[in-house]
């Protein structure tokens, strides 16, 4: 399991380095072609050890759930998280079913 944190640890630091490497148009586009692939290395890591990330905790969100206020849940959730529209949509919207709301 420790040799999971440090090749995630790796990883990530090699991302933040290209990160700050690219400063250019087409820097920054291959810089976010290998971070992509990066990522997709860390995932399949990831889930070949069983690894699940951990879930976020956002009380918030659930209290914006149970107000009915779902695209409110949904900027909390991605300002918490950083992840795009789409993800939070799908995660808010788990989180909803796993607490048996009905926000539409």
């Amino acid at each position: 399991m420790e040799y999971i944190v440090v090749v995630a640890g790796v990883i990530l630091a090699v991302g933040l380095a290209m990160l700050a490497a690219g400063s250019r148009g087409q820097d920054r586009r291959n810089t976010a072609i290998r971070l992509a692939a990066i990522e997709r290395k860390l995932d399949l890591i990831m889930k070949h050890q069983g690894i699940v990330e951990p879930r976020i905790e956002a009380p918030d969100v659930v209290q914006e759930l149970m107000q009915g206020r779902k695209i409110q849940a949904i900027k909390i959730y991605r300002e918490r998280t950083g992840v795009g529209l789409a993800e939070a949509k799908n995660a808010v919207e788990q989180i909803a079913r796993e607490r048996g709301l009905d926000v539409r």
